[in-house]
């Protein structure tokens, strides 16, 4: 064996067996941690401190879990004897922090201040690294590495070949994490600071998903206290998405994350759908302003003095007096409840400071209570700040035409009233029938009544198809907290899609923040981006256009007398090779492929069974953000025919791709489609 290979064997026995011993050390750290959960209770002072002690070691056991399948590093770093900071230190990258039982590190997290060098680093700024070393694994067994020699000159970049075969393996169930594959520019966005909103425009492939991902994990690693105290919120756009990306997060050690669907913010149950006549209005900013208005016009003014009995003494407040509470905290603009008991405190201060002058003395807490609570009080405040919620106030304003011409005069026209309001009333609100819309502006209410707490942050995907009022729904949650947005503006399919991030921005509450393009694909084949790019000249929206760096997909658009015989027949051909397969079709088309598929004896799965097989049918309207392997798309007329938008959903479905696409049809394609 020659010199040379015989040194590459010894190294790779080298790290297979630092791997082995890494391994050995994160086993030891858990098992330290559930023995510490064993008996934390015998050290904890007290029950509440048991309680915290608890919750503390049961999610540090819970984030030391090891996957034997997941690499548990992928890159090395040895730095020059001459640099500046860790001066010949070498150091392996993955996904947490090992160390071993001197406290050592055996693996360092990526995100650790050090890790951004491998990320980083170049021939042109080797930032001290003389070489970096990235890893080949098969399924958790480490069988190669790659050396780039910064000090050299080498840099390899996408061209190295362990680089682009993570990039390319083949998807099958749930989304992984990106930590071995990250590039310089998303790096830079995935290490942006805390207080800093950023907006993603990412082309299909660019990866903008897996940033805002990566991103919350950082900000986990980088301030765990204050973000453990305040939250972070994944928002996806459907159930089916958030199953398909739930296991990035866990897998990088962080599962303290909320994750929701824009609908499931709400609590308001729904039990109707509306016509688009009515979701568009509803889903318009403007109905801001007409929630507003109804809400505040309940406040008046005091018509009458103030009296109170209080044993031997009557204690008396002008008309003057009240109204100056009550305009005083109208200039506050508090939320409606807080204004509420806000006029009651001083109201009640008011009737304290008589107090004092005629007694010579402070009254107590339990006097201050009671007058709070008098009949002549509550009688004042329900007569100037009544109580109200917020399904009543949208009950009455969907239901009530005076109200509702009186809250959206000169903001909605006689026809935009008629569309929204509630053509049978309920008898109470309880027993309203509320659309998906009718919960957002309930939820506007709410807002507008009372505080909603806000997470540290949070990230929104497929933002291009939020509302107005869904994004300011959003903006409640994060006003003191900053956001992460991904989208892509090509693929908006909602009636409402925004054609500018600024205004999405601006109604997020982030109107600064800076927006960011990714425009490489690493995922989508070139020609596959080839073909969907003809139709962004159609969708009338600024994107830049975006480019592939694969070049290894395989596309087939073919004209078929029978689409569900060929359909089969793709899925069998798709089948000989690895990977998953999406059957992508108009949402009226998917049982009938799905019964020919099964009738020839290939099992399918639905979009939000992950574990349900190889074989996939969706609809077009569930299929944004997720990826297949090999996808066949059927009729994309059809698709397109669907809903007014359908050039985008069009576009959303040949970018689902990673491998090969099959475009099967029978009648003629768009003419966007066919356009060079």
């Amino acid at each position: 064996m020659p010199a040379q290979d015989q040194d590459l064997d010894t190294q790779l026995a080298t790290e297979r067996a630092h791997l082995t011993a890494s391994r050995a050390a994160l086993r030891r750290m858990r098992e330290h941690a559930q023995a510490l959960f064993r008996t934390g209770d015998k050290v904890a002072g007290d029950a509440y401190s048991s309680e915290t002690l608890g919750r503390t070691l049961a999610r540090r056991i819970a984030e030391l879990a090891d996957d034997p399948t997941t690499p548990l590093f992928f890159g090395r770093l040895d730095f020059s004897t001459v640099a500046a900071d860790h001066a010949g230190a070498r150091y392996h990258i993955g996904r947490r922090h090992v160390t071993d039982e001197a406290g050592e590190p055996m693996v360092l997290d990526w995100r650790a201040p050090v890790s951004r060098a491998f990320y980083r680093a170049s021939a042109r700024d080797p930032q001290g690294v003389t070489v970096r070393r990235r890893f080949g694994f098969s399924a958790g067994v480490l069988t190669s590495f790659e050396d780039e020699h910064l000090d050299r000159g080498e840099e390899l970049g996408t061209a190295s070949r362990i680089l682009t075969d993570e990039i390319e393996r083949p998807r099958v169930g749930p989304m992984r994490d990106i930590v071995a594959t990250i590039q310089p520019e998303q790096d830079e966005l995935v290490r942006a600071e805390l207080d800093e909103s950023i907006c993603v425009q990412g082309a299909p492939g660019t990866g903008k998903t897996a940033v805002g991902l990566h991103r919350a994990a950082y900000l986990l690693y980088s301030h765990r206290e204050r973000l453990r105290r305040s939250g972070v919120l994944i928002v996806g756009p459907n159930r089916a998405f958030l199953n398909y990306i739930a296991a990035v997060l866990p897998a990088l050690g962080e599962i303290d994350v909320e994750q929701c669907t824009v609908d499931e913010l709400f609590a308001t149950p729904v039990t109707t759908a509306d016509d688009e006549a009515a979701a568009l209005v509803k889903h318009d900013a403007r109905m801001a302003a007409v929630i507003a208005r109804a809400l505040h016009v309940r406040i008046g003014k005091p018509a009458a003095p103030l009296v109170v009995s209080d044993g031997s003494y009557r204690w008396r407040l002008s008309e003057d007096a009240l109204r100056r509470v009550v305009d005083d905290v109208r200039r506050e603009a508090l939320p409606y409840a807080v204004g509420r008991e806000r006029v009651r405190a001083r109201v009640v201060a008011l009737l304290q400071r008589q107090a004092e002058r005629r007694r010579a003395e402070s009254p107590g807490e339990s006097w201050l209570r009671r007058m709070g609570r008098v009949k002549p009080v509550v009688e004042l405040l329900d007569a100037v700040w009544p109580a109200v919620t917020a399904t009543d106030l949208v009950a009455r304003l969907l239901s009530d035409p005076a109200a509702l011409a009186e809250a959206a005069d000169g903001i909605l026209d006689e026809a935009e009233q008629a569309a929204i309001r509630w053509a049978t009333p309920p008898r109470t609100p309880r027993s309203a029938r509320w659309a998906v819309a009718d919960a957002v502006l309930v939820d506007e209410a709410a807002g507008l009544i009372d505080r909603v707490p806000s997470f540290g942050h949070v990230v929104v995907d497929e933002a291009q198809d939020l509302s107005a009022m869904q994004c300011r729904a959003i903006a409640r949650r994060s006003e003191h907290g900053s956001v992460t947005v991904l989208g892509d503006l090509a693929q908006g399919t909602a009636p409402w899609a925004t054609r500018d991030w600024r205004v999405s921005l601006a109604h997020l509450g982030k109107p600064a923040a800076r927006v960011e393009a990714l425009t490489i694909g690493f995922r989508v084949p070139a020609e596959v981006l080839a073909l969907a790019n003809r139709l962004l000249p159609a969708l009338g929206v600024d994107v830049p256009l975006a480019r592939s760096l694969r070049r290894d997909g395989a596309l087939a658009v073919r004209h078929v007398s029978d689409v569900d015989g060929a359909t089969v027949d793709a899925v069998r051909a798709a089948l000989e090779h690895e990977g998953s397969v999406g059957v992508i079709a108009a949402d009226a088309a998917v049982g009938r492929l799905t019964a020919a598929l099964r009738a020839a004896g290939i099992a399918t799965s639905a979009a939000e069974d992950l574990d349900g097989g190889r074989v996939t049918v969706l609809p077009a309207t569930v299929a944004k953000g997720l990826e297949y392997d090999h996808v066949v798309v059927t009729e994309p007329a059809q698709i397109v025919e669907a809903e007014p938008r359908g050039l985008h959903r069009l576009y959303v479905v040949l970018t689902r791709a990673v491998s090969r696409l099959d475009v099967l049809y029978a009648r003629p394609l768009p003419p966007a489609l066919t356009m060079q």
